[in-house]
C-alpha cells in the first residue's frame, strides 16, 4: 500500500526507463529490503516473551554499515567539489518530510500485528516497528527519488530510517502495552 500511494501521491520517476536509474533503485531497494530482512526476522522475536533475550541488535546495522562503507568509497573517489551534491542533493527536504509521513500506514500496521502478539519489550519492538516502517516507506520513496547518489541514499534514507526508528521507540510503550 505504500508503494501503491507514494505513486499516486508523488508519482514515478521520469526516467526510470534508462538503466542508471534502474540500477540506483535496484541499490536503494536492495538496502530498504535488507533492513527489513533482518529487522523482520528480530521483530518477530520480540513478539513473544523472552524473545528479546535472543537478539543482538548490532545485526540490524549492517546493512547501514555497508551503506556508509560505499558512501564513503563514493565520495573518495569524487572531487571534494561534489561531496555537497553527493550528501545533499536537490531533494533531501523531500525526502527528509515524505519518508517518514509515508511511513505512517506500515508503522500502523506492523503495530497492530504486534498488538495481536505478546512483546515484552515494548522500546525495543516499538523501535523494530518503526525500523521496519521507515524502510518500507524509503522502499516505496525510492520509485520516485531522482538522487542516485550513495552518500545521499546513506544520509537521507538512513537518517530517516533511524528517525522512524527513534519515533517507534518512543510510540512503543504506549501502543503496545496490554
Amino acid at each position: 500500500m505504500a508503494v501503491g500511494l507514494t505513486i499516486a501521491g508523488l508519482g514515478i520517476r521520469p526516467d526510470l526507463d534508462t538503466a542508471r536509474a534502474l540500477t540506483f533503485v535496484f541499490v536503494k531497494l536492495g538496502f530498504t529490503v535488507a533492513v527489513v530482512a533482518v529487522a523482520t526476522l528480530y521483530l518477530t522475536r520480540l513478539a513473544r516473551p523472552g524473545g528479546e533475550r535472543r537478539i543482538s541488535p548490532m545485526v540490524a546495522a549492517s546493512p547501514f554499515v555497508i551503506i556508509m562503507l560505499l558512501a564513503t568509497v563514493n565520495l573518495a573517489m569524487a572531487p571534494r567539489s561534489h561531496w555537497d551534491q553527493m550528501i545533499v542533493g536537490d531533494e533531501w527536504l523531500e525526502c527528509l518530510l515524505s519518508v517518514p509521513i509515508i511511513a505512517i500506514l506500515p508503522f500502523a500496521a506492523v503495530i497492530w500485528a504486534m498488538r495481536q502478539a505478546a512483546p515484552t519489550d515494548l522500546v525495543r519492538a516499538g523501535a523494530f516497528a518503526g525500523l521496519i516502517s521507515g524502510s518500507i516507506s524509503a522502499m516505496a520513496y525510492a520509485f520516485h527519488c531522482t538522487e542516485d547518489s550513495l552518500p545521499f541514499v546513506a544520509v537521507w534514507y538512513g537518517g530517516t530510517i533511524v528517525l522512524c526508528t527513534l519515533a517507534g521507540a518512543m510510540l512503543g510503550p504506549r501502543l503496545l502495552r496490554w
